[in-house]
């Protein structure tokens, strides 16, 4: 049975422990065979067609009529770098062996000191300000301990990163240097279906590749970017693009920035026909919060929701008494949240977001995600056969109508690891009211070094009760305690000193 999968672009190695690619997937089984399209020839009747001039058959070349991508490829794949990023492995190392003293074989040098090797991978990278700054996948640079940057002119930087926001899979770069060539920022909320865009990256490290497609769909989500917190909501293309092209520019025909690519659905790992790029409209806020602030600030609105279309229909549209397809559904209003002080109530249907209609919930993640906390949004409403719309106040994390500071922590970063919402059955077998369970710990995290196991049910961090996964995402002081209880009834509680 084929095996479809979503592989990240960017991590293609060029040098590593074992050999091999260093490439991201999430695989899917295939969902059923794809019948083969036949396209009949075209039947004339009994009589054959009357003679045509060769002119019904061809059309004179005529320049003007056909997209010329030559500005766009020549000015922008100038301000595209190829990325090499480096991690450090400390190799544990084998010592005296008398099995191999005995049957003559030669014993390791070991000097006690630990071996480190190197790992290295590479992607893509645009540069958007003559002074150095460079944005990139999280994924191209993550967990590198070192980073390399290749210009189109051959020089060779080293890079620090400014910060990375893992929710949308994107990362700020620096490189010292100074009037440099760059992208300049276009829209991507302008893009039309049909139009032609070229993807331009370091594929298999063949640096400055440019590959021509057109814009296949805008507005998906795949949900393939591993962070619980993930906000995704891509623009499709069928430009060429394959492992190294991640972090790479998606521009238009007049050579500006329209989206970062980041991902390719494909039952190989390599390119077989699509490609998702990370819209502009995300990037620029993300890229403006990680340089000015540090951190990004995630603005919330404090609702759940669902898309209603024909499933949501056919499973509770008779219920709700919903008919008619779009807009988007809620589901529930936190009680403190931006949605509530506004007075949007659980039952409405949201069709609009400042004046941009609202077809996908991906859209009101992509209209959401533009804004900072404390920013005012226009919210257009459904209520029975009332249209009401609402002036909404946007919150942080925390519920407050305030910008983080470098100092406030993405919680789930640090803890370092994989969560799930406690089962029902496991909150009643342990007496608790809920909790969020430990599914995977990530090397180098909080978790890990704390020697917390996988299956641990987190209630309490500095004391705050735990309830779920998205209880997680509201917390931003420092970690300073963590409690909870194991599957087997085990309470444990681990103090964090620094």
């Amino acid at each position: 049975m084929l095996k479809r999968a979503f592989s990240f672009l960017g991590i293609v190695a060029i040098s590593a422990l074992a050999g091999g690619a260093a490439a991201w997937g999430v695989a899917s089984m295939n969902e059923g065979n794809h019948p083969t399209e036949i396209i009949d020839s075209v039947n004339y009747g009994s009589e054959a067609p009357a003679e045509a001039s060769l002119d019904a058959h061809f059309t004179a070349f005529q320049t003007e009529q056909y997209p010329d991508l030559t500005y766009a490829a020549e000015n922008a794949v100038k301000a595209v770098v190829n990325i090499e990023a480096i991690q450090e492995v400390t190799m544990r190392q084998r010592g005296y062996d008398p099995f191999l003293e005995f049957f003559g074989f030669p014993q390791p040098q070991y000097d006690g000191r630990p071996q480190v090797q190197e790992r290295k991978a590479g992607g893509s990278g645009v540069l958007i300000s003559e002074d150095g700054y460079i944005v990139t996948n999280n994924h191209v640079i993550e967990n590198a301990t070192k980073l390399r940057v290749k210009l189109y002119d051959e020089r060779v930087f080293d890079a620090k990163i400014i910060g990375t926001d893992p929710t949308t899979d994107i990362a700020l770069i620096k490189i010292e240097a100074s009037a440099l060539p760059t992208i300049p920022f276009g829209s991507s909320d302008s893009l039309r279906l049909g139009e032609w865009v070229l993807a331009i990256g370091s594929p298999f490290d063949l640096q400055s590749t440019i590959t021509a497609g057109i814009v296949s769909a805008k507005a998906r989500r795949l949900d393939v970017i591993p962070n619980e917190f993930r906000i995704e909501s891509f623009i499709q293309t069928d430009a060429a693009v394959n492992p190294g092209n991640s972090g790479g520019a998606l521009v238009n025909t007049r050579g500006e920035l329209v989206g970062i690519n980041t991902v390719i659905k494909s039952s190989t790992g390599s390119y077989i026909g699509y490609s998702f790029a990370v819209p502009e409209t995300i990037v620029r806020k993300v890229v403006v919060d990680l340089k000015e602030y540090g951190v990004v600030q995630r603005a919330l609105l404090g609702i759940s929701y669902r898309p209603i279309d024909q499933r949501f229909i056919d499973e509770m549209g008779k219920e709700l008494g919903i008919s008619e397809i779009g807009g988007a559904y809620v589901a529930s209003v936190g009680e403190d949240g931006a949605a509530a002080e506004a007075g949007i109530r659980k039952g409405d249907i949201i069709i609009a977001i400042d004046g941009v209609k609202i077809d996908h919930t991906t859209t009101i993640t992509e209209q959401i995600a533009k804004h900072r906390p404390n920013d005012t949004v226009k919210i257009s409403v459904k209520r029975g056969n009332d249209v009401k719309h609402f002036d909404v106040l946007l919150r942080n994390k925390a519920g407050k109508p305030e910008l983080l500071t470098r100092e406030s922590v993405d919680v789930v970063e640090v803890l370092g690891g994989k969560f799930v919402d406690a089962s029902a059955k496991l909150c009643r077998q342990l007496g608790i009211k809920g909790g969020v369970q430990v599914a995977g710990l990530k090397e180098g995290g909080l978790l890990a070094r704390a020697r917390v196991k996988s299956g641990f049910v987190i209630t309490h961090i500095n004391e705050n009760p735990v309830y779920e996964v998205a209880d997680l995402n509201r917390l931003t002081d420092k970690i300073q305690s963590i409690d909870g209880v194991y599957p087997d009834g085990r309470a444990a509680s681990y103090m964090i000193v620094e």
